[in-house]
Protein backbone atom coordinates (compact mmCIF):
# COMPACT_ATOMS: atom_id res chain seq x y z
CA UNK A 1 0.00 0.00 0.00
CA UNK A 2 1.56 3.28 -0.74
CA UNK A 3 0.58 6.11 1.43
CA UNK A 4 1.52 9.92 0.66
CA UNK A 5 3.85 11.51 3.89
CA UNK A 6 1.67 14.15 3.41
CA UNK A 7 -1.02 11.77 4.63
CA UNK A 8 1.21 10.24 7.42
CA UNK A 9 0.37 12.09 11.04
CA UNK A 10 0.42 11.38 14.42
CA UNK A 11 -2.96 10.12 14.38
CA UNK A 12 -1.67 7.42 11.75
CA UNK A 13 -1.76 3.69 13.06
CA UNK A 14 0.54 1.14 12.05
CA UNK A 15 -1.58 -0.36 10.36
CA UNK A 16 -1.61 2.30 8.03
CA UNK A 17 2.38 3.00 7.67
CA UNK A 18 4.83 1.56 4.63
CA UNK A 19 6.80 -1.15 5.72
CA UNK A 20 9.42 -0.09 7.78
CA UNK A 21 7.72 3.35 7.57
CA UNK A 22 9.39 4.05 4.49
CA UNK A 23 8.58 7.15 2.63
CA UNK A 24 8.84 6.75 -1.52
CA UNK A 25 8.76 10.12 -2.61
CA UNK A 26 11.22 12.86 -2.57
CA UNK A 27 11.37 16.07 -0.94
CA UNK A 28 9.41 15.57 2.01
CA UNK A 29 11.79 16.28 4.75
CA UNK A 30 9.95 20.04 5.14
CA UNK A 31 7.31 18.36 6.16
CA UNK A 32 8.14 17.11 9.58
CA UNK A 33 9.83 19.82 12.21
CA UNK A 34 12.93 17.17 12.75
CA UNK A 35 14.97 19.86 14.58
CA UNK A 36 13.44 18.71 17.87
CA UNK A 37 15.73 16.10 18.70
CA UNK A 38 18.40 17.64 17.49
CA UNK A 39 21.45 17.07 20.31
CA UNK A 40 24.25 19.61 18.94
CA UNK A 41 23.27 23.09 16.90
CA UNK A 42 25.40 25.23 14.78
CA UNK A 43 26.21 28.54 15.56
CA UNK A 44 26.55 30.83 12.54
CA UNK A 45 29.05 33.62 12.93
CA UNK A 46 28.13 36.34 9.92
CA UNK A 47 31.35 38.28 10.91
CA UNK A 48 33.60 34.94 10.05
CA UNK A 49 31.39 34.04 7.32
CA UNK A 50 32.95 34.79 3.55
CA UNK A 51 29.96 33.57 1.56
CA UNK A 52 32.02 30.18 0.08
CA UNK A 53 28.82 28.73 0.35
CA UNK A 54 30.63 25.54 0.70
CA UNK A 55 28.26 24.33 3.76
CA UNK A 56 24.97 24.58 1.81
CA UNK A 57 25.28 21.67 -0.52
CA UNK A 58 27.10 19.51 1.74
CA UNK A 59 24.04 20.27 4.40
CA UNK A 60 21.77 16.53 4.09
CA UNK A 61 18.91 18.66 5.31
CA UNK A 62 18.32 21.28 3.28
CA UNK A 63 19.01 23.92 6.68
CA UNK A 64 21.13 26.22 5.08
CA UNK A 65 19.21 28.76 3.02
CA UNK A 66 20.37 31.50 0.78
CA UNK A 67 19.01 34.54 0.31
CA UNK A 68 19.99 37.24 -2.12
CA UNK A 69 22.84 35.31 -2.86
CA UNK A 70 24.00 35.17 0.89
CA UNK A 71 24.08 32.54 3.32
CA UNK A 72 21.28 33.09 5.39
CA UNK A 73 21.10 31.30 9.27
CA UNK A 74 20.83 27.68 9.88
CA UNK A 75 17.04 26.43 9.31
CA UNK A 76 16.81 25.11 13.10
CA UNK A 77 13.34 23.54 12.51
CA UNK A 78 14.71 21.02 10.28
CA UNK A 79 18.11 20.68 10.98
CA UNK A 80 19.67 17.70 13.12
CA UNK A 81 22.34 18.41 14.23
CA UNK A 82 25.08 16.19 12.44
CA UNK A 83 27.90 18.97 12.02
CA UNK A 84 28.88 18.55 8.62
CA UNK A 85 28.48 21.98 7.67
CA UNK A 86 30.68 23.08 10.44
CA UNK A 87 33.46 20.11 9.08
CA UNK A 88 33.68 22.31 5.80
CA UNK A 89 33.49 25.55 6.73
CA UNK A 90 37.17 26.78 5.93
CA UNK A 91 36.55 29.75 8.03
CA UNK A 92 35.28 28.32 11.41
CA UNK A 93 32.15 30.53 10.71
CA UNK A 94 30.28 27.41 12.21
CA UNK A 95 30.75 25.73 15.56
CA UNK A 96 28.44 22.96 16.93
CA UNK A 97 27.35 23.70 20.71
CA UNK A 98 25.89 20.84 22.84
CA UNK A 99 21.94 21.09 23.56
CA UNK A 100 18.88 21.69 21.04
CA UNK A 101 17.32 24.94 20.38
Amino acid sequence: MFRSAKDINEKSTWQELTPGAEIYEPATSKLVMTGEWRTMTPVFDPERCKQCMLCVPYCPDASIPVKDGKRADTDLDHCKGCGICAKVCPFEAIRMELGGK
